[in-house]
């Protein structure tokens, strides 16, 4: 017997025939499925293939993926909702962080998860020891800080002061790795034809203190512009991101001072750009940091005629290594910590450069009851250095004597002829 058609029944078809003809069944709206995707690194940065990642949660079956070669992994056509994923590390490794993680997806929408991070496994059995450094750098290595010298330089500039015979302008360039590259440059007033350009790399300095940046090397830019050079600074990486000057031992160490070597290729442009600017009479100058700085420049700028470096070291893995940091900075390290950084440095450590740096000529100035820099690491840096050379050393601590300023000063008159000493007020 068929059913008896009420008028409920009818009424239910009613509404069910007019949704449909709508397009649908669904009288609020279409609910579209979305992904979620993410990606399985290794502790240095690098793509971690053949990590099982699995997806649960939101009344869903659980599901497994692999991530790919480029360590990607995803899953598609998941329902809107909370869901969650874990790695499972391949064999070798181990979740270096937390292995798991919530994620929400909206409707229609792809969700990314924060990258998984893995390390090797095994006991931490590596030598805390400072790794070998190689020989000189390759062509390889120099070609990492190649960049467009015809890439406009965007400079602007804006004049801040006129005093003691000088005038300081706030500057800032287009940095060949992007972003903009701020700084100083300051200029001797009232003088007439080619002068000298100097290049002055500032010492480290906190990002939350009074002066930042190239301010910190001020006096010294203010020194030579007195004495007829058009003189420039710019302030390291670091600052603009608002760290600190030690390394962070993680990949974007290797970026930053890459970053780093090419702003002050750049820094020379923009000299020369100034058209007040003698291209053969261009010099350096910098001091602790800024000194490690000058042993990495002076090995990559053919344009140098002379650079000093005033308590400077090998680079930052040096310093790292060395008697007074190896146990408390290495030894705080894991050993895959330690590797991965290790290979990421090695090939930029400016020790490595400083032999190619002729025919630049070089003064090091070398403090031998320093503590901040360990004369030992200073001397070695001087070693390496190719000629033409010479080395001062002062008894004193890190902040030498009031007799180097002069010193440098005097070896760059005669070195690229900015004047001995600054004009009688």
């Amino acid at each position: 017997m068929k059913p008896a058609i009420t008028p409920a029944t009818l009424l239910l078809a009613t509404v069910v025939a007019m949704l449909t003809a709508c397009g649908g069944s669904d009288p609020i709206g279409t609910v579209a499925n979305g992904s979620i995707r993410g990606t399985v690194t290794d502790n240095a940065g690098t793509a971690m293939p053949n990590a099982v990642v699995t997806l649960t949660g939101n009344a869903q079956s659980a599901r497994s993926t692999g991530s790919g070669t480029d360590g990607v992994y995803s899953f598609a056509d998941l329902p809107p909702g909370t869901y969650a994923v874990a790695v499972a590390p391949p064999a070798g490794f181990t979740v270096a962080a937390t292995g798991t993680a919530s994620v929400t997806v909206a409707s229609g929408a792809q969700a990314n998860v924060p990258a998984f991070v893995l390390g090797r496994a095994g006991p931490d059995t590596c030598a805390v020891a400072r790794p070998d450094f190689g020989g000189p750098a390759t062509a390889a290595d120099r070609a990492l800080f190649t960049y467009d010298a015809s890439a406009p330089l965007n400079l602007q500039k804006t004049l801040e002061s006129t005093a003691n015979g000088v005038q300081a302008s706030v500057i800032s360039y287009t940095s060949p790795d992007g972003g903009s590259v701020p700084g100083l440059m300051v200029e001797p007033v009232g003088r007439t034809g080619l002068r000298p350009g100097v290049v002055v790399m500032h010492a480290s300095g906190s990002p939350t203190g009074p002066i930042k940046g190239a301010r910190i090397a001020y006096f010294e830019m203010h020194a030579i512009a007195q004495r007829g050079a058009v003189v420039i600074g710019i302030d390291a990486p670091y600052f603009r991101r608002g760290g600190s000057a030690g390394p962070r031992f993680i990949a974007a160490d290797r970026a930053e001072q890459i970053q780093l070597m090419k702003d002050l290729q750049r820094a020379v442009d923009v000299l020369i750009a100034q058209g007040n600017v003698d291209p053969a009479r261009i010099g350096f100058t910098g001091y602790s940091y800024g000194g490690m700085v000058g042993v990495h420049f002076a090995g990559i700028e053919r344009r140098l005629k002379a650079a000093v470096i005033t308590a400077g070291f090998g680079g930052d893995v040096t310093h790292s290594t060395n008697a007074a940091n190896l146990q408390v900075v290495m030894g705080g390290l894991s050993c895959a910590t330690r590797n991965a950084w290790f290979r990421n440095m090695i090939p930029i450590e400016p020790i490595r450069y400083i032999s190619g740096a002729s025919p630049t000529a070089l003064l090091f100035q070398i403090a031998r009851f320093d503590t901040a820099v360990l004369p030992d690491d200073a001397q070695a840096a001087y070693d390496a250095a190719s000629s033409p050379k010479e080395v001062l050393y002062y008894d004193s601590g890190h902040g030498l004597t009031p007799q180097a300023p002069g010193d440098r000063y005097g070896w760059l008159a005669r070195q690229i002829g900015i004047d001995s000493l600054p004009p009688t007020p």
